[in-house]
């Protein structure tokens, strides 16, 4: 994407809609609360992990993120199916 400002708010509002998925899906308790509760906790862990490594190895913000762009899209796809 060619405007950093662009990409990070649009990272802002489909990471919302992501946590709103996830609260929905914690609301009704359960395993599946538990396991996305598990699921979130490490996948923060890793994507913040990644983030360093790639900062480190000379990636740019703007590199990280779309990364996480990605790995948000990915969720919301998983959360929404």
């Amino acid at each position: 994407m060619l405007n950093p400002w662009l990409s990070a708010t649009l990272l802002a509002f489909e990471a919302s809609d992501v946590m709103r998925l996830r609260m929905l899906k914690m609301a009704f308790g359960g395993g599946d609360a538990f396991a996305e509760l598990h699921l979130m906790m490490t996948e923060k862990v890793s994507a913040a992990a990644e983030a360093v490594t790639s900062m480190m190895r000379g990636g740019t913000p703007m590199s990280v993120i779309e990364r996480y762009r990605e790995q948000v899209a990915a969720n919301a796809c998983r959360l929404m199916g």
